[in-house]
């Protein structure tokens, strides 16, 4: 994958009712080598659940824009025994969630059911095509956070959520 801009919206979620609705499910653990808002660098490790295959990516994103809408990204697939071995470098608390696909009105959200060190938090974000598409949020959303840094991944891993 190249260099590409993300557009994404960020909500808590009232309650858990949506997973009945998931189309599959992905077991994730992610680290960070940097989380410098500027380039935070990513390796994640992600269990796909409908066949069990196992693939890991190594991202680099670039400094958030539009009040935490937008941001560049670039992703490239390595092998899951490298990123096992990287995991050593990275910045303590992993990030430990499973996300669940749960399509709505032709969007798909993805909600993740975060787990050790964040355990408790469930997010859901929506990626958009556009920074202003509009989209009708389904009753199981709540506040949006969107652009409030502590619930960045990179941010949970510094501050995670069961220390605030």
């Amino acid at each position: 994958m190249g260099l590409s801009l993300e557009i994404e919206r960020k909500f808590l979620v009232r309650n858990l009712d949506c997973l009945n609705s998931a189309t599959s499910h992905i077991k994730m653990r992610q680290g960070y080598l940097n989380t410098d808002p500027n380039r935070v660098v990513r390796l994640r490790l992600s269990t796909f659940s409908d066949d069990s295959v196992t693939k890991a990516y190594l991202t680099i994103k670039g400094p958030s824009r539009d009040h935490g809408l937008a941001r560049l990204e670039w992703e490239k697939e390595v092998e899951p025994e490298q990123a096992l071995g990287l995991f050593d470098l990275c910045l303590p608390n992993l990030i430990e969630k499973t996300r669940y696909l749960v399509p709505h009105q032709g969007f798909v959200f993805e909600v993740d059911v975060f787990e050790g060190v964040n355990k408790g938090l469930v997010v859901a974000e929506i990626e958009l095509p556009e920074i202003n598409t509009a989209f009708d949020p389904p009753s199981w959303l709540a506040e949006e956070v969107t652009g409030q840094g502590r619930y960045t991944n990179a941010a949970l891993t510094e501050r995670p959520y069961t220390q605030w």
